[in-house]
């Protein structure tokens, strides 16, 4: 048996991304999925029964990314909501908030906040009035009856501003993540005497974790490698939002993990500690991913749940409308991307109808959008549209246009037969489908077989050559109009008009005083493989 006086086991075990996500259910058909917070909840249990000190983190994200997520927010908001009645239920002891946490407003963000019974923790979110962290203290700290010292030191990726609603986090800042590590880990190892010091750091790796080559471009949304290069003192990193599986290594001596996304994994990290002299040392750190995979779940949390899912069921499956003409829906989504279809020239079209541009671009967020059947039901929105975004028209340039559509045309790229598939780029380290657009009002080609950045070989606005030098009034996302997914020629251009209603509501609303919508199909872009 250990001597607690001179040797110490303790784990870290971490969640990141759960993104609303907490029975295994798909919300597509209702089929069982093998992931979800209430499996999560049961390794959580099983592990605190193993010998050793055990600390539960959650990494950011969990306010949002779920039709019952939205629902929560957007619908049927009741205090505590029902995620953090959950994780409270489950035990969590601190966590750090994501990006995704500011989505739905100010209000809401502390309304779950006072329900929670934890800490939320994050050195780098400051108030612009008064400079201090705006979540109160920045760490945790945490002393067993050894003397052993352990702090979590909170971080979120400083890139938010990017991507969020101005209103949403006004009279906030977001600081540099590296800067911040810099001030606060000495505080903690001098002034606090902490031992350990974790780091949780809603953020991912900019480079690969073995070579340090670049791995996306390098544009401050991640840093988890240079936190581990750049910061003396820390011992672990708890990394997310790339939603990647990552575990069994280290960076310059750091421990690190991250554990996917919408439950599919627990992270762990087992620490040996041993006293040598007077100091308490780490001896030993790993890192491992427990699956979800064939974990039944806790029902305690699945009862918890129940009545707002069920609440959510009766929403999502109400009929608003139905579909006439062309068939709207996507069975193929690589090809959806390659051609003009009927559901994304719905949507682009709505965008321009109700916001009075006329250019329009859109994407498809990932490669579970179903589309439209004949029958549209509450369901089909939140699937298709999954992100709290608004609509924002932007005056821009041909020049922009073009280079928006160069961006989105690195989409591609040809296989050994010739075939165009996804870039590698848009799937790693996570999937990015959400940053290939699809436009309306222009009629423009896109030959994959040219060197990127000279892939438009057609670009045309009613039937004439866009004018690089001419401005144009285009609506798109507001994410797209901060310049999210490395649009940089967005960013900072003149807001003509803002919308600032979800696109769920703006597409429901729609349909509703419709009541049946046209499908249609004008073929104004494609992609080819080469020279027609």
């Amino acid at each position: 048996m250990k001597d607690k006086k001179r040797e110490m086991k303790i784990i870290i075990l971490v969640t990141s991304d759960i993104h609303g996500y907490i029975v295994p259910c798909s919300y597509v058909d209702g089929s069982s999925v093998e992931h979800g917070l209430s499996s999560i909840s049961t390794l959580i249990a099983e592990q605190r029964k193993v010998e050793g000190e055990v600390l539960l983190i959650d990494n950011g994200d969990f306010l949002q990314g779920s039709p019952l997520a939205y629902h929560q927010a957007k619908v049927n908001p009741s205090q505590p909501g029902v995620i953090i009645a959950c994780m409270n239920c489950i035990g969590y002891d601190a966590v750090v908030p994501g990006n995704h946490e500011f989505n739905f407003g100010r209000n809401y963000l502390e309304q779950e906040m006072a329900a929670s019974k934890f800490p939320w923790l994050s050195a780098n979110v400051i108030s612009e009035t008064t400079g201090e962290p705006l979540f109160g203290k920045p760490y945790r700290i945490w002393e067993w009856d050894n003397g052993v010292r352990l702090a979590v030191l909170g971080l979120t990726t400083s890139y938010v501003p990017n991507w969020e609603q101005a209103d949403h986090i006004q009279g906030m800042k977001f600081i540099d993540p590296i800067t911040t590590a810099k001030h606060w880990i000495p505080y903690l190892r001098e002034e606090e005497r902490v031992d350990i010091v974790i780091v949780s750091y809603h953020g991912g790796f900019e480079r690969d974790l073995s070579t340090g080559e670049a791995s996306e471009t390098l544009t401050g949304e991640n840093q988890g490698y240079a936190l581990c290069q750049e910061v003396p003192g820390i011992d672990v990193i708890l990394t997310g939002h790339q939603h990647r599986a990552i575990a069994g290594e280290s960076v310059n001596g750091v421990c690190v993990v991250q554990p996917g996304s919408e439950g599919s994994y627990l992270g762990k990290v087992t620490l040996h500690i041993n006293r040598i002299e007077d100091h308490w040392l780490v001896v030993d750190k790993q890192s491992e991913l427990l699956s979800s995979k064939n974990t039944k779940s806790d029902q305690d949390i699945v009862e918890l749940v129940e009545p707002a899912e069920k609440a959510l069921a009766l929403w999502m499956d109400q009929s608003i409308g139905g579909v006439i003409g062309e068939d709207m829906r996507i069975s193929n989504p690589l090809q959806t991307r390659l051609s003009d279809h009927p559901f994304m020239e719905w949507i682009n079209s709505v965008q321009m109808e109700l916001s009075g541009a006329l250019i329009s671009c859109a994407a498809i967020f990932d490669n579970h959008s179903p589309g439209f059947d004949r029958n549209i039901t509450m369901r089909d929105i939140m699937i298709n549209y999954k992100y709290p975004n608004t609509l924002t028209v932007l005056r821009v340039t041909g020049q922009d246009i073009k280079d928006a559509l160069e961006r989105s045309a690195q989409y591609f790229q040809r296989n050994e037969m010739g075939e165009i598939e996804v870039s590698e780029d848009f799937l790693l380290p996570k999937p990015q489908h959400f940053n290939y657009d699809m436009w309306e009002g222009i009629e423009y080609m896109i030959d994959v077989s040219r060197a990127r950045g000279d892939r438009i070989v057609r670009l045309e606005y009613e039937g004439n050559p866009i004018s690089t030098r001419q401005e144009y009034d285009v609506v798109m996302n507001n994410y797209r109009a901060s310049g999210g997914g490395e649009y940089p020629m967005f960013k900072g251009k003149k807001i003509i008009k803002e919308i600032r209603v979800d696109m769920v509501e703006i597409l429901a609303d729609y349909i509703k005083s419709k009541g049946e919508i046209t499908a249609t199909l004008n073929n104004n872009w494609s992609v080819i493989s080469g020279k027609k």
